[in-house]
């Protein structure tokens, strides 16, 4: 009986069981508002914020907004958004389709000097009769006689009122009643300013950290704040990640406590973020660039328990990904679903040397070609987990290795393909998509590059380091600290007898202690054996999802330095408390006489000068390699 109500209960949740209220708009020299009966919201025009959310007559903001803003620059002026509206307008006026759909825009065009984007831009909004929804999308325009622009965060933001809502909803695993405004008021402050120890309230002695409820925003469709007394729920969903940086493994902030001043609830939507592997998107002045960031849908929903609020969302996500793209956006750089078109194919997977890898599941993608930058963090070059500049396609492949990419922009890509279980991934260019039908691209074969057979093996490449010992709780407040209990003797992992969900950390951070002071290098130790030496060595292959900039990884095999990573990018996955960051690859050959019969030690040394540089293993691979290399 229960699990009948619950059924019932989302369906009412889910979707009207009657026609909705007429859209209405009315407007006067300061502000939009518009309602479909139930749902109201109020824009400044001057600003393009949400000054005011009602749902069933009751005010969700409680002096809080919804608003766009950026941590940019242009030249060396700070551009913290879009400025101020030069102009408005009913982009979708309710009178003239009957009350189904009401769109309004703010227009902006800064300069850069001014504090604002340099370009011309747009801040739309829109409603529908059916639905208890607000769709936000953002327009930006880049072309001649705009100034130099770089942006390192770009986000739409919504402040709630802290009397109503009090449980945040990332996933299963962060899914709590929050501490309140006055306990992280009174909080004592930890090793960042982001986090402190709670020591009122119900959370008392909780590490209240806002990257706790960071997430790979393509595997949460819905996430928000509840009010579980007032049975309100405010979602935000991404229809599509096509306008977000990073692609489908990009880890982003989701929600939190606003640590900048008020505590209040707070939801993001990090279209663009520089944590975790940031993203880039630079312009040189006059460069010519647009993009449409959304729509997006902030979806509210009311009078179930948290659970049923949240399942309720994401059955709403579930539409709203199945509508994309929508066919009510009239925006000349965004395509009906006709001007789209796409890529269908398989790829088969053959590696000789390796177990068989299931393919369902496997991300295949259309992505642009790698690009040049002056970003210091990247050595010049832009790859898809870093790029925010253009728009990216992703899916996944069926059990045979079948994809369909649909909803793509015409133009000419770069095919990619990765999976749990492979290192590294399928790469194909000049892939071209035209407009009205989906082109297809055969069969594809991916050989996974490799030395020779699996000597032995630590974790799973799966651009992660869940498996490992903590990793499973990667979220909490402090793993780099919590490391010198769970290992007082350090890493020693033997191969063949160890187990890397117990005996492998999820991250190596230096040697510190409990105040986070260094104090000195951090050395982990793998001993394996060989019954015989490869006739041509072997090759130590690191995959890494996380590092810090400036810390870098010597190798000593049997006592010898036999490599070094140099200094690795940033990335900065362990201090933000994630189990991922950017996924890349480092290998070492060593020769034959670098190795013995018998056991062999061989040594990660981790140096570095501030307690934050750590690093992320995703996994590491020894290869038997057929025949003689040099040294490296």
């Amino acid at each position: 009986m229960r699990a009948f109500v619950f059924t019932i209960a989302c369906l009412i949740f889910a979707s009207p069981l009657s026609r909705g209220a007429d859209v209405s708009l009315s407007q006067d020299e300061r502000f939009f508002k518009v309602s479909n009966g139930k749902l109201a919201t109020t824009i400044d025009k001057s600003s393009g914020k949400i000054t005011s959310v009602a749902f069933g007559g009751q005010e969700l903001l409680g002096g809080g907004t919804g608003y766009w803003s950026m941590s940019a620059s242009s030249a060396r002026n700070r551009v913290g958004g879009l400025g101020r509206s030069n102009g408005q307008a009913v982009s979708i006026d309710p009178a003239a389709n009957g009350g189904e759909r009401a769109e309004v825009v703010c227009r902006f065009h800064g300069t850069g000097s001014d504090g604002a984007y340099p370009g011309a831009s747009e801040i739309r909004y829109a409603m529908d009769r059916e639905s208890t929804t607000i769709y936000a999308t953002a327009v930006l325009a880049h072309g001649p006689g705009d100034a130099q622009f770089r942006i390192g965060e770009g986000r739409f933001v919504i402040k709630l009122d802290t009397g109503i809502f009090e449980q945040l909803t990332v996933d299963k695993d962060r899914n709590w009643i929050m501490p309140t405004s006055a306990d992280w008021d009174a909080g004592s402050p930890l090793n960042l300013k982001e986090a402190r120890r709670m020591t009122t309230g119900i959370h008392v002695g909780w590490a209240e950290h806002k990257y706790s409820y960071s997430a790979i925003l393509e595997k949460v469709p819905a996430y928000g704040w509840l009010g579980t007394k007032r049975k309100f729920g405010v979602w935000m969903i991404n229809p599509s990640v096509e306008y977000l940086a990073g692609g489908p493994t990009k880890m982003e902030l989701t929600g939190h406590l606003d640590v900048g001043g008020d505590a209040l609830p707070t939801l993001l939507n990090m279209w663009h973020g520089s944590h975790y592997g940031g993203t880039v998107l630079s312009l040189e002045k006059d460069e010519k660039w647009s993009k449409v960031i959304g729509p997006f849908a902030i979806h509210f929903n009311e009078g179930g328990s948290p659970d049923q609020l949240w399942s309720s969302a994401l059955e709403r996500a579930k539409t709203e990904r199945a509508a994309w793209p929508y066919p009510w956006v009239k925006q000349d750089d965004y395509p009906a679903a006709a001007a789209r078109g796409g890529v269908s194919g398989k790829i088969r997977i053959e590696d000789p040397a390796g177990p068989p890898t299931p393919l369902a599941g496997m991300w295949v993608g259309l992505t642009a070609p790698d690009y040049a930058t002056r970003d210091r963090w990247n050595d010049g070059t832009v790859g898809w987990q870093r790029d925010g500049k253009f728009y990216q396609y992703w899916t996944h492949a069926g059990a045979d290795g079948s994809f369909s990419i649909k909803g793509v922009r015409p133009g000419t890509y770069v095919l990619h393909a990765f999976t749990n279980g492979v290192f590294g991934e399928f790469q194909q260019s000049g892939v071209k998509v035209n407009a009205g039908g989906i082109a297809s691209a055969g069969e594809l074969v991916w050989t996974p590059e490799r030395a020779g057979p699996t000597l032995w093996q630590i974790g799973i490449p799966d651009r992660s380091a869940a498996e490992f010992r903590n990793g499973d709780q990667y979220w909490h407040w402090g793993n780099y600290l919590k490391f010198k209990t769970d290992f007082p003797d350090g890493v020693n992992y033997i191969v063949g007898k160890s187990d890397w969900k117990k005996d492998w950390n999820i991250c190596q951070p230096l040697d510190l202690s409990p105040e986070c002071e260094v104090l000195g290098d951090s050395v982990w130790t793998v001993r394996f054996p060989l019954d015989t030496v490869p006739d041509g060595g072997t090759r130590l292959r690191i995959s890494f999802c996380g590092s810090r900039e400036g810390s870098s990884l010597s190798l000593l095999l049997n006592g010898t330095e036999v490599g070094n990573t140099g200094p690795l990018p940033e990335d900065g996955a362990m201090h933000r408390d994630s189990h991922r960051g950017m996924s890349f690859e480092r290998s070492f050959n060593f020769p034959p006489a670098r190795l013995k019969t018998g056991e062999n030690v061989l040594q990660f040394r981790l140096k570095g000068t501030a307690w934050h540089q750590g690093v992320l293993y995703d996994c590491i691979r020894m290869e038997a390699v057929p025949t003689l290399v040099t040294s490296s």
